[in-house]
């Protein structure tokens, strides 16, 4: 009788696992190959999106279950890396612009960096302080006509018609004043202006020679005028 009861219970025990025992293994095999498919189709190794079709035509289990779960665990963290990746990379940006942007420019001899002086300067040279001249005496009573060429040969001979020409006893600008603060009463700026130096040094051969050719004619015959 015990014998017996083994018997059923055995052949019990291989009802219930004969089916699911085989099936199980069967589902793991082909995990497994469609796993290796999947690997072997992707270049990177991930096989993501190749096992995420291959699992979808398996019948549903607890175990295809943890597998779909790992498969979109793995995309979340794919997914992160690439932006994380695209986080990190740094702009480039062109030697040429920051110089254009911090207002520097790079000398091609020596190589180093020099602040660029963008701030317009007036020409302040002799031709144009004689035009200057030429223009003022008929306000003073001067013929240009007559009188251009003795105030020319005199401040050449003084200055050379320089804004800025300072002899050793401290005569200044283009008719040179002693002392330069003597311009002052034509203007603040009598010492870099050329129109109120000759503003100044006209009304002085005004009053003191009545013409250029009499200051110039005292410049020839003492040295000075």
């Amino acid at each position: 009788m015990a014998t017996g009861r083994a018997a059923r219970k055995k052949r019990g025990i291989l009802r219930r696992t004969g089916i699911v025992l085989p099936a199980a293994a069967i589902a793991a095999v082909m995990v497994a190959v469609v796993g290796i498919t999947a690997y072997m189709i992707s270049p990177h190794g991930s096989g993501a999106s190749s096992l995420a079709g291959a699992i979808g035509a398996l019948p549903k289990s607890h175990s295809l279950a943890l597998l779909e779960k790992k498969r979109e665990q793995i995309i979340v963290m794919n997914e992160a890396a690439d932006t994380m990746t695209n986080a990190t990379k740094s702009t480039v940006v062109s030697p040429a612009d920051i110089q254009k942007a911090s207002g520097t420019v790079t000398s091609s001899s020596s190589g180093t960096a020099t602040s660029q002086d963008t701030t317009p300067v007036a020409p302040v040279d002799p031709g144009s302080a004689q035009a200057i001249a030429q223009q003022l005496m008929p306000s003073y009573g001067f013929s240009v006509s007559s009188q251009w060429t003795c105030l020319d040969d005199l401040w050449q001979q003084e200055s050379s018609w320089q804004y800025d020409a300072e002899n050793a006893s401290g005569a200044y600008g283009i008719p040179q004043a002693l002392p330069a603060s003597k311009m002052a009463s034509a203007g603040p700026d009598y010492m870099t202006d050329p129109t109120t130096q000759i503003k100044w040094g006209l009304e002085y051969i005004t009053q003191m020679y009545g013409t250029p050719c009499g200051a110039w004619a005292h410049e020839e015959a003492d040295g000075f005028y």
